[in-house]
């Protein structure tokens, strides 16, 4: 019996289509993103939203800070809005997923995390000690921003 062109194109899409299916599945069986469980982070934060950015699509992105909350460490440390974070503890964060980078921030309380950051100053390092996420009351509005 021969086997035409036909068939082989039919049985490919078939194979596609099955294995296609069983990766969908998966994934929709994971939580969607950024709906994780909070108490799967640890709780020592640093007080900041960050935000992803590209100048066009297949462009790597890259992680700028959206807002730091005023009474939070990250900016007694000098983190200001609209820095780019390049690093946490010397790790860089190129190539990460922003959840990745997250949970690379977030730690303990009380202990230490180095941020890389590039801004109009040029690349240095900040020393940030988190504190405990119920420290710091959540600011009014959207970032931060009064109402």
């Amino acid at each position: 019996m021969r086997i035409s062109g036909f068939h082989i194109a039919a049985a490919l899409m078939m194979g596609l289509l099955v294995a296609g299916s069983a990766m969908a599945d998966q994934h929709t069986a994971q939580t969607p993103y950024g709906h994780k469980d909070a108490t799967k982070h640890a709780n020592g934060i640093i007080g900041i939203s960050l935000q992803v950015s590209a100048e066009r699509i297949g462009d790597p992105s890259v992680l700028y800070v959206g807002m730091v909350h005023p009474e939070g460490p990250a900016h007694q440390a000098g983190l200001r809005h609209g820095d780019e974070i390049t690093s946490v503890d010397g790790t860089p964060v190129q190539g990460k997923s922003y959840e990745q980078v997250v949970t690379m921030i977030r730690g303990e309380a009380g202990t230490v995390v180095k941020v890389g950051v590039k801004d109009e100053k040029g690349l240095h390092e900040l020393s940030i000690e988190r504190v405990a996420g119920d420290k710091l009351k959540r600011p009014e509005g959207s970032h931060g921003r009064p109402e």
